[in-house]
Order: structure tokens, then sequence, then C-alpha cells
């Protein structure tokens, strides 16, 4: 395994200006996002095509704003996705539209740890 492709829980690795990147929406990047384009429910309605499509300027700041959730620079973060030319439009409408599901989506269930077996709570209290 290498930890370069796995995403952050909640979030998304993928490549992105020749490096694989994670994104990830937290709520503080949700809560930007959504002062600056509106509802986040309205733009996920909009990619189901429910509700007209989002406009290019809020695709590229999601993908911006996952880019900061993950740890990158708000300037780095702005000069990737501004560096991008237009025929990368509709490669980054696909991600945000992963990246919003990703962080509305909750988490998948994690294996509970194993139950103790009778006894090994009392031999390890007297340090067996």
């Amino acid at each position: 395994m290498t930890i370069a492709a796995s995403p952050p829980r909640g979030g998304i690795a993928e490549d992105l200006a020749g490096r694989t990147r994670a994104l990830l929406l937290r709520n503080a990047e949700i809560e930007r996002l959504e002062d600056a384009h509106g509802s986040a429910f309205a733009l996920l309605d909009g990619f189901s095509g429910r509700a007209p499509r989002p406009r290019v300027a809020a695709v590229r700041d999601m993908v911006a704003l996952g880019l900061v959730g993950a740890g990158m620079a708000d300037t780095a973060a702005d000069a990737l996705i501004s560096g991008l030319g237009p025929g990368e439009n509709d490669r980054l409408y696909l991600l945000a539209q992963i990246l919003l599901l990703a962080a509305f989506s909750p988490d998948p269930e994690l294996p509970a740890a194993p139950a103790p077996a009778p006894g090994d709570a009392k031999k390890k209290s007297l340090g067996a």
C-alpha cells in the first residue's frame, strides 16, 4: 500500500496537475463554499440534474477548497486550480461532484474491536 494513493476519511485522492492529491471538504470548507456559491445541497442538486448545473467558478472553488481541506495552503490551491486550462473543466466538474458526495456520505462501518475474553482484563491487571 502506498499512502500517497490513500484518500483521507471522507475525502478522495485523485490525479490533479500531474500528481496524486488528497481532497477533503470539512465543515469549514463547506461553509466557505456556501458563502461564495450558495447552499451545498443546492449544488448537490445541480450535480444530480434537479437544479441548474453548478457554474465553473463554483466547481473550481470546490476543488480548490478540497485541496485546502486536505492540508494545502489557500494560495497554493488557488494557483494550482488557476493554472488548469478550460479543457480541464469537465474533469473538475466530475471531481467536484465526487468530492461533495464523499463529504456528505457517512463513513463505512468500521469493524468492532473484539471483546476481551473473560479473564483477560484480570490477567492484565495482575501483570500477566
